[in-house]
């Protein structure tokens, strides 16, 4: 899964694939923000671990990973 952060004062989003679920991140989010940790983490597939601050959070965009096609068989 793909995941898209945005942090405040900085022009490009932070992308994180993520084998964790849209309901599991939203946990994390939660569990940041109510526990007055002030960092939301994450670990991407490759296990590295990306840290923002809840102060410095914009948004967060949770989106299914799409199919990829192979080949030449795609449409235009």
């Amino acid at each position: 899964m793909e995941i898209k952060i945005g942090v405040r004062s900085v022009h490009r989003e932070l992308v994180v694939e993520t084998d964790l679920s849209a309901e599991q991140v939203e946990e994390e989010l939660s569990k940041a923000v109510a526990m007055d940790r002030g960092i939301f983490s994450i670990t991407d597939n490759k296990g590295r671990r990306v840290l923002v601050p809840i102060s410095s959070l914009g948004f967060i965009e949770i989106g299914e990973e799409e199919a990829r096609t192979v080949g030449f068989g795609g449409t235009l």
